[in-house]
């Protein structure tokens, strides 16, 4: 669940591709449930942005519900009226931007935890794992559907693949010949750890193998969520505007790799490489930067070159 945005994650599920097998992912309890009926358990729910904390006797909002009034006043009083709507107002406007930061902390922080665990889980098993981010229609899928096609007799490869809604994607990475697990987020907007956590049990990644995540098509709530992963790539599309990483700089700024897709297209489209590689190194000095084509396969190996230099690194930290 995202505090940022409001996003609830309601209604997300996990789907083998392999076997079919189905489950429901259950978000972290108490960590934001539906305002519908049997919903709250005591720590609250999400309404219109704003976290609400309950207890047995009211909405902690800033104010008592029971309003002991002034009898000194008539309620038909037009100035009694405006007083308490003045409190309210006052009251809600400091309380709920720290009751959101302090679940926001709070989410995170257990995220990250698991997130550890997950790191740690992968490592052990020499894994690298990468968490591939981007707009919608940037072409993760289809980067991902040339990779498999290169590398599986190189190395082995499995995929988790998160969409909010369908198993469009996995049943294409499943046609690639990558085993896959679709996470569907539901209302949510990104992946987060324990979703991660799930899709890998469920997947079992071998020893020594390279797991692609290819997470929810946003450049806003992924910057938030680390998975665990050994790296984020960013796939910057050549038919996006070469400001983008001004936009989204919390995106492009935590990226490890930025890859510029559709190289192909860039005779017909009024798009500066040079320009767009000036904005991503003024918010990421460090990244790296590829340019490739999953459709024509132009510039793939150099890919295939950094993912290699990755596992070498991580087999090396784990014989220190």
């Amino acid at each position: 669940m995202c505090v940022s945005c409001g996003c609830q994650g309601q209604g997300t599920t996990m789907t083998n591709m392999q076997t079919g097998a189905n489950a429901e992912i259950v978000p972290p309890h108490g960590a934001g449930h539906s305002h519908g009926a049997g919903a709250d358990h005591g720590l609250g729910h999400f309404h219109d942005g704003h976290y609400h904390v309950h207890d047995e006797h009211h909405h902690a909002h800033g104010h008592d519900h029971t309003h002991e009034h002034d009898d000194s006043r008539s309620h038909d009083d037009p100035h009694h009226d405006h007083h308490h709507a003045q409190e309210r107002l006052h009251n809600h406007v400091h309380e709920h931007p720290h009751r959101q930061v302090d679940m926001e902390a709070r989410i995170l922080a257990k995220n990250d935890a698991i997130a550890a665990k997950c790191r740690a889980w992968l490592a052990g098993r020499e894994i690298v794992a990468l968490n591939l981010v981007s707009s919608p229609g940037a072409g993760k899928t289809a980067l991902l559907e040339r990779a498999i096609a290169d590398l599986s007799g190189e190395l082995p490869l499995f995929v988790i693949e998160g969409d909010q809604a369908t198993s469009n994607d996995g049943a294409r990475i499943r046609a690639a010949g990558a085993p896959v697990v679709q996470v569907n987020t539901g209302t949510g907007c990104h992946l987060d750890a324990e979703m991660i956590a799930r899709a890998l049990s469920e997947l079992k990644p071998s020893v020594g193998s390279l797991v692609f995540i290819e997470n929810v098509g946003n450049l806003v709530c992924p910057a938030l969520f680390d998975l665990g992963e050994h790296a984020k790539a960013v796939i910057f599309s050549t038919t996006e505007g070469e400001d983008k990483p001004l936009k989204y700089p919390h995106m492009f700024s935590a990226a490890k790799l930025v890859i510029f897709n559709k190289i192909d297209l860039l005779p017909h489209l009024d798009f500066s490489m040079e320009q767009a590689r000036e904005n991503i190194r003024r918010v990421n000095p460090g990244a790296e930067i590829l340019e490739v084509s999953a459709r024509t396969g132009v510039g793939m190996p150099a890919f295939y070159q950094w993912i290699f230099a990755q596992r070498t690194v991580a087999e090396r930290l784990i014989v220190i």
